[in-house]
């Protein structure tokens, strides 16, 4: 078996460390500035509750449908490899969309128990791809067809639910995240 993803203990203590578990606390009232603010997201892209972007996760899905195509399409590794993770700042500004400097400016205002999980979620999702591409290649290499397909459909399952978990995040979700929802991330 050539790698393996991170551990079901591993991701369960990620996930604990960053991830929407303690996002529950009320809010502190608005000031007028950010009562300000909040009324200039009203109607773009971005969140007026977590002033998040789900346009910015387009990314990853992009990872996804290369995973999945991998298994059918081998030289498809090549554009997984040449995939770079880019911040939420580079990714807005390269976007081209009218309210990306808003959308950088909110990222950076976002209240930190909606910040703080989305962020720790987008890192997962990069170690979770990083690993999976290596694990890929070195499947294709040995000619491993059977496991570079459980590595591809695997890697593009988990990293399709850290994606929703981010978009619930971008919505406002304060939701926790028991063992059994953790154990579904991986397929156990």
């Amino acid at each position: 078996m050539i790698g393996r993803l991170p551990s079901r203990d591993t991701i369960a203590a990620e996930m604990t460390e960053a991830s929407p578990l303690d996002m529950g606390a009320n809010p502190e009232p608005a000031s007028a500035d950010a009562q300000e603010f909040r009324a200039s997201l009203e109607g773009t892209c971005i969140s007026t509750q977590t002033y998040l972007a789900n346009d910015y996760l387009n990314n990853f899905n992009e990872v996804v449908m290369l995973l999945e195509m991998v298994p059918d399409m081998p030289d498809v590794l090549e554009d997984l490899k040449e995939w770079t993770p880019v911040t939420y700042r580079q990714h807005f500004e390269a976007s081209g969309l009218s309210e990306n400097q808003l959308a950088i400016e909110a990222y950076e205002r976002a209240p930190e128990r909606f910040r703080r999980p989305f962020d720790g979620t987008v890192e997962q999702m990069k170690r979770v791809i990083a690993s999976s591409v290596d694990r890929v290649e070195k499947a294709l290499a040995a000619g491993e067809t059977d496991q570079l397909k459980a590595i591809a459909v695997g890697a593009s399952q988990v990293v399709g639910k850290l994606i929703d978990v981010a978009g619930a995040i971008v919505h406002g979700s304060e939701a926790t995240h028991d063992q059994g929802e953790i154990d579904s991330l991986l397929g156990d």
